[in-house]
């Protein structure tokens, strides 16, 4: 080929890449997807959000950070998204290869022997060999025309950018995992000495109704009823020990370490940020990186549709090889140079029904994507209002709670002072105001846990501990 046929080829596809310029492909514009509502009873146009408060600035209590610290170094499921990553930059990287000319190197020796009758030989003559020799270099480039390469790159690169951010959602869980956690065990600490109090009371309350049985105070009912309650407590004690300890290995397993007991401080140090600003529903398109890993699902698919679009329309495909021939090695790079080139187009016609069904399998996977998108906005928006709510409730709950049990205390207090120097009441009187007493005590543990899990999980909920 000479160097007007190189340049005629070359010219013909300049043509027809600029008349074929009318893509089949569209652009990718953002869903308009409905937030307005997604805060239940919220109505704010204040930005300002505590997902945006560094989750070191967030947490007061240093031993819970340095928990958190560790997970992020050594949690495994975190390390699982880092490698997901890397296998999705890979694959972006491969598919912008495809973008560029492909380069091979080749090199033969080719022996080839004639048949007399060929060459008009008698019978019995020497049939003549040769033995050609070539090195040489040949190039393939597929022109991305209808923008199917540049779809395939799109979709890897949405692909990459799911990784990443399903690596955030990992990070953003583990976050409030290790915290919920901590406060769980907070709690259990808590409750364990709570109980372990009311036992020693309990304890002394058996020896004060033998001493009041003595004298004649109370029957033997009373002592038997006393000795029970003495128990129920007792037997509380062991199921709370292995909550703590099925809590510190939960624990454990988030930070990355083996079974063991964790240094802690006291649920009563816990101390909570004084506003809980939740910004306006549309920020949760931008800080929540599950619904942002849904965005980049439903481009990726958007990006496959595209691309399903493409197989309709032919493809233009440049090739050209050159080098170094010969049939003597000794001359091998004297005046035995080749090269060629072509330019063709490759149009489907007979799979056709593959290429309509492989179009209509990526339409309905975009809807799908499209409608997993929509859900993870909704379950974002619902986890929110939760998590505010029960902050909202936990709080309501605590001047009741603190007034409640200073009634149950001077309920206890009464009945056992009328049990020892009156006959107006009974053991039974007492045995309830004493449980009752603990059930309070053991509720406003619960209450104080579910207002700082309900602050963790509203600052995981708006996107929080990306920072």
């Amino acid at each position: 080929m000479n160097r007007t046929s190189i340049k005629y080829t070359f010219l013909t596809v300049a043509f027809l890449s600029i008349a074929l310029s009318c893509r089949v492909t569209k652009p990718y514009e953002q869903p308009q997807l409905n937030t307005g509502d997604l805060y239940r009873g919220q109505q704010t146009t204040d930005t300002a959000t505590i997902a945006s408060i560094p989750w070191e600035r967030l947490f007061k209590d240093t031993v819970l950070n340095a928990l958190i610290h560790e997970g992020l170094y050594n949690n495994l499921n975190l390390k699982i998204a880092i490698q997901k990553i890397n296998e999705a930059q890979a694959a972006l990287g491969q598919s912008k290869a495809a973008l560029l000319p492909s380069l091979s190197a080749g090199a033969s020796a080719t022996r080839s022997k004639l048949s007399g009758a060929s060459l008009g030989l008698q019978a019995g003559s020497v049939n003549p060999s040769s033995t050609l020799y070539q090195l040489g270099l040949t190039t393939s480039w597929e022109a991305d025309v209808w923008g199917k390469l540049s779809s395939a790159k799109r979709v890897a690169y949405n692909n990459l950018l799911q990784t990443d951010a399903a690596k955030r959602a990992v990070q953003t869980q583990l976050i409030a995992d290790i915290a919920n956690n901590y406060y769980t065990l907070l709690a259990l600490d808590k409750e364990l000495e709570i109980t372990t109090l009311t036992l020693k009371n309990r304890i002394k309350d058996v020896e004060t109704m033998k001493a009041l049985k003595e004298g004649a105070v109370v029957n033997g009912a009373a002592v038997v009823q006393s000795e029970a309650n003495r128990y129920a407590a007792e037997v509380a004690i062991p199921d709370i020990k292995r909550s703590i300890r099925e809590t510190e290995n939960a624990i454990d397993i988030l930070v990355g370490r083996p079974s063991g007991a964790l240094n802690r401080t006291k649920l009563d140090e816990q101390k909570t940020i004084d506003s809980l600003q939740t910004g306006i529903p549309s920020q949760l398109l931008k800080n929540r990186p599950d619904v942002q890993q849904a965005e980049y699902a439903f481009h990726s698919a958007f990006e496959n549709t595209n691309l399903a679009r493409t197989y309709f329309y032919p493809s233009l495909t440049i090739t050209a090889s050159g080098g170094w021939q010969n049939l003597q090695l000794k001359d091998f790079f004297v005046g035995s140079i080749f090269y060629n080139v072509a330019a063709g187009l490759t149009q489907p016609i007979f799979n056709q029904g593959i290429n309509k069904a492989r179009l209509k399998t990526a339409q309905a996977q975009q809807m799908e994507a499209l409608y997993g998108f929509q859900q993870t906005l909704l379950v974002a928006g619902q986890e929110v209002s939760n998590a505010l709510y029960s902050y909202q409730t936990a709080t309501e709950k605590g001047g009741a709670r603190t007034k409640q049990i200073a009634a149950l205390t001077k309920a206890v207090d009464y009945t056992q002072e009328l049990l020892r120097y009156s006959s107006a009441t009974n053991y039974t009187d007492v045995l309830t105001s004493e449980q009752n007493l603990l059930a309070a005590q053991l509720d406003a543990v619960n209450d104080r846990l579910q207002q700082l899990q309900a602050v963790v999980n509203l600052y995981r909920a708006l996107g929080g501990g990306i920072n």
